[in-house]
C-alpha cells in the first residue's frame, strides 16, 4: 500500500512489487487470488503505462498464463484463455526478442503445453 500511495498504481516500480506478489501467490499455489492481482489490477496498469510489448507486460501475462493452467481446479474455459493469453505473448516476444530468445522459446513451451492440455479436456 506504501507503494502505491507514493508512486501510484501505474508507476513501474509499483507494478514490480504487485508481479513479485503475484509470483508469490502462485508459488503458494493460491491461484485464484494471483490471477484477480494479475488480471485485474496488474495487467490493466501496465497497458495503460508501459504498453502491450514492454518485458513486464510479457512477463505478467506469462505469469497470468502460468497460473490459469497449474490451477488444479482449472476449467476448459481457464485453458481457452491461457492459450489466448500465450498465443498472444509468443507473437510479441518473437517480434521483441527474436524467435530464439531463452523468453520467447520458454513461451512457446507453455503455450505447447497449454495445447496438449486442451487437447486432453
Amino acid at each position: 500500500d506504501r507503494v502505491v500511495a507514493t508512486l501510484g498504481v501505474s508507476h513501474e516500480d509499483t507494478i514490480t512489487v504487485g508481479s513479485n506478489i503475484a509470483s508469490s501467490l502462485i508459488k503458494l499455489e493460491l491461484w485464484d487470488d494471483a490471477k484477480t492481482l494479475l488480471g485485474d489490477q496488474l495487467l490493466p496498469a501496465a497497458r495503460r503505462s508501459l504498453g502491450a510489448d514492454h518485458k513486464s507486460m510479457l512477463d505478467l501475462n506469462y505469469d497470468l498464463a502460468w497460473a490459469l493452467r497449474r490451477n488444479p481446479e482449472r476449467t476448459r474455459d481457464d485453458l481457452l484463455e491461457a492459450e489466448s493469453i500465450m498465443q498472444d505473448v509468443v507473437r510479441r516476444r518473437r517480434r521483441v526478442f527474436g524467435p530464439a530468445h531463452p523468453e520467447t522459446r520458454e513461451a512457446e513451451t507453455l503455450l505447447s503445453d497449454v495445447c496438449v492440455e486442451l487437447a486432453h479436456v
